[in-house]
Parts: C-alpha cells; structure tokens; sequence
C-alpha cells in the first residue's frame, strides 16, 4: 500500500513538474549577423523560480550527433507578471533575463529542451534523450527533418523557422494548443498580445567616445508617456572607472504626461595616466510597471594623458637606446660551442626547468598589453602583420565579429605546432603563479610569449596557418614585422622539442615542422631586432625568465641555420665590459654617414656586410665619422683594441 502511494505522489510530481515551464518562442536565425536571438520561456504561473531546470541546446548537424553544445542552468531566473522569462543576445530588447552571446544558437536543424536537472546533467556532446526531459522544440531553417534527433527527443514535428517568410525575419511562437506559428517575433511579450504591457524605458548617448573632461548627455526614453513623475537610478562605475571619475547625479526624473529627460555626466580631466577606461552604464532597480529596453550600455573615456616611449615603433625602428636586461654571465655557457653543443647550450638556458616559467594563455594578455605597447601611445598596442596601433581596450574577448579588435597571434600557428589549451589557461593568476616547464613542455607553447603577438583580429585569421613566404603580412605592408617574426620562430625551435622551422613549404596540415627557413632568414638579415623588440624581450623576461637569444645577439642565426653552420661561436663583448668605455653610433639608422664614438679607445674599426663579409677597414681612435654608400641594408662596425672588441650594427637606409 506504501508503495503503491509513493509511485502515485511521484506520478503526480512529475505531471506537475513536466507542466510548469514551456518552450515560448525561438528565434535562432536574425538579420545579417546573428545579434537578435532568443529563446523566450512560459512558466505556468507568474514570477515563478526556474531553480531545478537546465535549458540544453542539441546540434543536429552530421558532425554534431545530436548531442548538447550549449547548456543553461536555469537556477536563479524568476519569471515576470506574465510568466515569462527571456534569454537572448545582448541587443534584444527588452533587455534579457539571460544574455547569450551573439550567433550562440544554431539555424538548424537542430533542437530546444528543457529538463529537470542542472548543468553537470549534461557534459558537452551529451546525446538527446528524453530523460527528464520537460519541453523540447526540433526547428529548422528550411532544412531537411532530422528524423534521429526527433526520435531522441519523443517529438514528431520539425518547426521550420523560414516557413512563412524569410527566417531571419521570423521566429518560431508556441500557439498555446501544442502547436506554433512562424510569424514577427515578439521577445518579452505573450504571442496573442495579453497580458501586462510594459512601458520600456532606454537611454542613449551621441558618442560611443569621449575624452577626459567632456560632458556627456545621457537621454533616457519610455516608449509612453508617464503618468506621474517617475524616478530612474542608474550607476556608472564599471573596474577602474568610478564616482572619482566624474561629476553628476545618477538619478534622473521624467516628469508626468512626458516621455524623455536627459542627465548632464562630466568625466574629470585628471593628470594621471590611468589608460583609457569603460563607462558602464547600468540601471538601479525599476518602478512597477516598467522594463530595459537596453542596458548596460559601454562608453569609452579616452585618457589623454598617456606617455609616449623614447623610442620608435617597428615602421620607424631606432637602435641602441633600449638595453638588454639579461644578468652578466647568462649566456655564458653557449660561448665556445658549435653544432649540436651550442643548440643544445642554448636551450638548456632558455628551457631551464629550475628557472624558466610558464604562464597561462590568460596571462598572456596582460604580457602582450605591455610587451607590444606602442611607442606612441601607452594605452594602445602595437599590431604585428597590420603594421598599425590599437587600443588596448579593443582585446577580442569572445566569438562572433573580431572587425576592429586585437587578439593573439601564434607567430608558430597551433595546429602546426600541435599546442593546446587546459581549463586552467582560461585564468590570469598573475605574474607570480605559473607552471613549472621544460624543453619536453610543448603544451607551453601555446602561452609562450616570445611567439605571440597582439595582432589585428581579421588578419589573424587570414594568416591562417600558412608557411612564412607563403603568407608575407597584408597587402601594401611595408615588412616591418619580417625579422620580429623570424626570431621569434627561431627561439620556439630551440626552446621546445617536438617542433621544427624547415626550407619551403610543408603542407599546411604538417604538425612539427614550419617554412620557410630560408625565407626566415633572410627576414632576419634585413630587419635586424630594434629597440621595440629588445623592449618586448625584456618584458617577456620579467614574466617567464627567460630570453630571446637571437634578439640579444642576431648573428647567433647564422651560427645554427645560416652562413657560419660549424663555426664556433664566440659571445660578443658587452659594451659595459670596458672600463669607463661609452661606444655610441649615431645616426642610426643614417642614409650616409655615421658617427662613431669610444672614447679611451683606440685600434680598428671593420666594417662587415650581414652575410660576414669584411668590406673596409679603417684606424680608429676615440671618435671615427664613417662617410659611406652602402647600399640599403644591415652592416656591423667591429672595434678591436688591446683591452678587447665590440660590434654595433649599422642599419643603412
């Protein structure tokens, strides 16, 4: 008796349960970009806690399997006076419950389904299955029926979103008698027009930018007119950006029988360089009666007090103002070496394990905010391949649209290389957290970095996973980036085992090895490293502890790949090895002439080509001026006296 109570209460449970939420309204497919999805939910009674259910997305593509790609737990959504509860992308309006990011929900044909349960119910690729299972919706955009999936989830009808008109204009609505119509969305409202209509309250502003000291109109709007005089609060404050950045206050009142008000903010024009922030603003709780009809709306504040480098940018290299921060002796081991001994010298300094650090692939958007910083503006990045700068702030930071934004470039692509991600590379911990690595750590490679970049989102794609000769930067650029991209693969070859930079073209689904070698080279000869580069390997340094060899000391390429193989090498001469010793050249680059000066120092000075060829040499004692008509290129100035000798670069323009 007992049990058969029991299977009657949980029958009833069930019933109970099954009834509660509905699938409302689905629109997957929207114009142009995919930025006015929704999936709209019906509870059974008013402002109802969907705590206990989980939405789950199926992919009824070949390669999905009908199984999840994306899950919601529903846990802390309540639904509204109409029992609705709206989730969709962030320019719905009114503002959703939930906010998906744009294009998160396929055109089908694929599925809808709500279940009892959470989101650890169902790992990604999860199969449909009718376990649980609370509504479910199987919809297309004019595709053909996926019976299998129809099957997984008990239904017998596919819903085509494109069956009255265009899909992209149409969204699928429950007909409230187990059927749907395919007509004008309606987010946020019941498909036969019942219920509490909303008065819809947004706000606007004429800029997306603003500079520090400007005043900023924020008008806000309700799509009828009051009936009294009503007050908004909003709030402003959003990370670094808050009430010491401006003045203002953060309420506003429509006045009854209107519709719009405006607030006067003005941004403080401070003396710091606090590096261009984030305005956010956000509504305070509404009065009855009243939705968003947007929200959360990003303003940028442009700080106009930001610092430009001594030094110039890649397009207009300089050379010698930036030191190397390498400790004395670092590269000691490797002097003396050739072949095999010096490779294997140099990567047990540069994959040291007791040394060396790994970040996460996270951290290394902090790196690259300061290792790529351009020269002309520190709250912007400069962009490798496009040649071009660009705000800090305009860091790619999901899928969808990348025009106009930056993200990270593998100078080594990952599918040549073979890297990959952990769960953990998706936090920044900081400088001071990191992962013990080695010669053996390839997965380290993928948040390596000396090979990576902040690149122009679009042109990242482009470059795809392309040899280098085969891909040689967008049109019209002007190849600055040539030997910043040769040095940068030339350490990852050494640094890690398992990858390899080989002459000409393996195909582009080789994993291990990258070309052109040769094309490398001669990248690296012509764009020798400059003051920007040297800067970047000093940054990098801090964070992993340890360095680009072949930026520290160039002609160390063509003791391993280039023209002196099976030479020994011998570590150049730090200039600060000299007692009381200032060698300086200037102008560097020059078109004609140089100046060379040393003083205390007397002997000769050889003057060599990139490939090693001795061109001339001349006496030398204190001060030289070298008249000349080098051709364009890269030249080495070596002084040899009795207390020793150093080499400069000569970059002839």
């Amino acid at each position: 008796m007992k049990k058969s109570l029991v299977f009657a209460f949980l029958l009833l449970f069930s019933a109970t349960l099954f009834a509660q939420v509905t699938i409302n309204e689905l629109d997957s497919d929207t114009p142009s970009t995919d930025r006015l999805e929704i999936i709209e939910l019906l509870t059974e009674t008013p402002e109802m806690s969907l705590d206990g259910f989980v939405l789950v997305l199926f992919n009824g593509s070949d390669s999905g399997g009908d199984s999840s790609y994306f899950v919601l737990d529903l846990d802390g959504l309540v639904s509204d006076v109409n029992g609705i509860v709206l989730i969709g992308n962030n320019d719905v309006s009114p503002v959703p419950d939930f906010i998906l990011f744009d294009s998160t929900i396929q055109n089908g044909a694929d599925a809808v389904a709500i279940y009892a349960g959470d989101d650890t119910d169902f790992p990604e690729f999860t199969v449909a299955t009718t376990t649980n299972l609370i509504d479910a919706l199987v919809y297309d955009t004019n595709d053909s029926d996926d019976t299998d999936l129809l099957a997984l989830l008990g239904e017998t009808e596919q819903i085509n979103e494109g069956g009255n008109g265009p899909s992209d204009t149409n969204s699928i609505q429950a007909d409230g008698t187990g059927g749907y119509n395919v007509t004008l969305p309606t987010p946020g409202a019941l498909n036969d027009g019942s219920g509490v209509i909303f008065n819809l309250v947004g706000y606007t502003v004429a800029q997306e930018q603003y500079d520090e000291g400007d005043a900023i109109d924020i008008v806000f709007t309700t799509t009828e007119n009051v009936t009294e005089d009503t007050t908004f609060t909003f709030t402003l404050d959003n990370e670094g950006f808050d009430t010491d950045d401006f003045t203002g206050a953060t309420e506003i009142i429509i006045l009854s029988g209107e519709n719009t008000a405006t607030r006067t903010i003005t941004t403080i024009d401070d003396s710091e360089d606090e590096g261009d922030e984030v305005m956010k603003i956000t509504f305070g709780d509404l009065p009855d009666g009243f939705k968003r009809a947007n929200d959360n709306l990003e303003v940028r504040i442009v700080d106009n007090d930001f610092t430009m480098a001594s030094w110039g940018t890649p397009l207009n290299p300089t050379f010698d103002q930036v030191e190397s921060t390498q400790p004395n002796g670092y590269y000691d081991p490797i002097d003396g070496l050739a072949d095999d001994a010096l490779v294997q010298a140099i990567q047990d300094i540069i994959a040291d394990p007791d040394v060396v650090r790994a970040q996460t692939y996270a951290d290394v958007i902090d790196i690259l905010k300061r290792a790529d910083q351009s020269p002309l503006n520190s709250n912007q990045v400069w962009l490798v391949y496009t040649e071009q700068q660009r705000p800090k702030l305009d860091f790619q930071t999901s899928g969808g649209s990348n025009t106009g934004l930056w993200n990270r470039e593998h100078t080594y692509p990952r599918s040549r290389g073979g890297f990959f991600d952990i769960e953990a590379d998706e936090i920044a911990d900081g400088i001071d957290i990191f992962f013990p690595t080695k010669a053996d750590s390839l997965r380290h490679a993928n948040s390596d970095a000396h090979g990576l970049r902040a690149a122009d989102g679009p042109e990242n794609s482009s470059r795809g996973n392309q040899d280098y000769g085969e891909y040689s930067g967008p049109t019209g650029n002007q190849g600055s980036f040539y030997g910043d991209v040769a040095r940068s693969i030339f350490f990852l070859t050494i640094r890690y085992n398992g990858i390899d930079v080989v002459s000409g073209n393996p195909a582009n689904s080789t994993v291990g090895q990258l070309g052109d070698l040769d094309v490398l080279l001669e990248w690296h000869r012509n764009d020798p490293p400059d003051d920007y580069e040297m800067n970047r390997n000093n940054v990098v340094y801090e964070w992993q502890f340890n360095r680009n060899p072949f930026i520290d000391m160039p002609d160390l390429a063509e003791y391993i790949w280039g023209n002196n193989v099976g030479d020994t090498w011998t570590n150049p001469l730090r200039v600060d090895e000299f007692s009381a010793v200032d060698v300086r050249v200037y102008p560097n680059p020059s078109n004609r002439t140089f100046t060379i000066t040393a003083p205390q120092l007397s002997g000769e000075a050889i003057i060599y080509d990139q490939t090693g060829r001795r061109i001339h040499s001349y006496p030398f004692k204190n001060i030289m001026v070298l008249n000349h008509n080098y051709p364009s290129g890269v030249y080495y100035v070596t002084l040899t006296s009795d207390i020793g000798t150093v080499t400069k670069r000569l970059i002839v323009r």
